[in-house]
């Protein structure tokens, strides 16, 4: 069944920092090579942060001097949120990035799946919980264990959740992420691809006409857009099934939990909490969908996208 097709095709060098936009891309089994090939590392805590933590990385801008090949460094132009420019290679990247963000941070390159202790979450509970949830009875638990306690409040903080809305089910993301901040040897939050269709930005802006719902709130690589009768959150109905984008398929594995990065200023877009309270509220928390790669190739602009089991 033909979907839609392919909109547009985002790739972001810096985790949490804006994209760039592409006319085409090779996906492999990591995704696009590059996107977030970099990512910035708070020194007090000592863990990768994102714009969760720092929402001004998201008025800052990077780009790759060349096509980053897969398992290859390449280097990143970078403007800051103050219009500073600065690149992956200046030897005073840290020092501009610290001054601006106003804390002691560096910036890293991908490092590879074994160094586990790079990729750590901070403190004892997230080790203790990333190997507990090793057993699928625990994992289980996860759901009621974070309604309430310390869980909760910090579960609350990470999603921007007000009183009264619910919170994510952890026990659908994959193990890896309690324990560390990112699957091994990659800066992605859950999965390699995040993909999002027009019918979902056209039925939430109906829903919140006010509001400016911008592709780049939500930061996917892929933007698909949906034949005229497909209408509503669409892409959470294919969870679980193969889509096929241009020469790639994708298995669609779960929906993307939304937080509070999607209502964060960037360069031309106003801070707008009314974002999240209506994906919370009219999207069941979720807008798109993360997906891991089956098989991988080429995708344009233009190539159609088929639900293909």
């Amino acid at each position: 069944m033909i979907v839609g097709t392919v909109q547009q095709i985002w790739r972001h060098a810096v985790k949490s920092m804006a994209g760039e936009k592409l006319q085409a891309c090779e996906v492999g089994s990591k995704g696009i090579p590059g996107d977030r090939g970099w990512a910035v590392r708070n020194e007090s805590t000592g863990e990768i942060t994102n714009g969760k933590r720092i929402p001004l990385l998201m008025q800052c801008s990077a780009t790759y001097r060349e096509t980053p090949a897969s398992g290859v460094d390449t280097e990143a132009d970078i403007v800051l949120s103050d219009g500073t420019i600065t690149a992956t290679d200046d030897p005073d990247v840290h020092l501009q990035l610290s001054r601006v963000f106003g804390k002691q941070v560096t910036l890293w390159p991908l490092q590879p799946a074994s160094a586990t202790e790079f990729y750590r979450r901070a403190g004892t509970s997230a080790r203790v919980a990333g190997r507990l949830t090793r057993f699928r009875s625990f994992r289980a638990l996860l759901p009621a264990l974070t309604s309430f306690g310390t869980m909760n409040r910090q579960m609350r903080e990470m999603f921007s959740r007000e009183a009264g809305e619910p919170i994510p089910d952890l026990s659908k993301m994959p193990q890896e992420v309690l324990e560390f901040t990112s699957p091994l040897g990659t800066y992605f939050d859950a999965f390699p691809v995040n993909l999002l269709t027009t019918a979902s930005l056209q039925k939430m802006a109906q829903l919140n006409p006010s509001a400016i719902w911008d592709v780049r709130r939500f930061r996917p690589n892929f933007l698909v857009e949906t034949s005229d009768e497909l209408e509503g959150l669409v892409e959470a109905g294919w969870v679980g099934r193969v889509l096929k984008v241009g020469e790639v398929q994708l298995k669609l594995e779960i929906p993307c939990a939304r937080c509070g990065m999607t209502t964060h200023p960037q360069k031309d877009l106003p801070k707008d909490p009314s974002i999240l309270r209506t994906v919370v509220k009219e999207g069941n928390q979720n807008m798109g969908v993360y997906a891991s790669v089956i098989s991988g190739g080429r995708v344009n602009v233009g190539d159609e996208v088929e639900l293909i089991e």
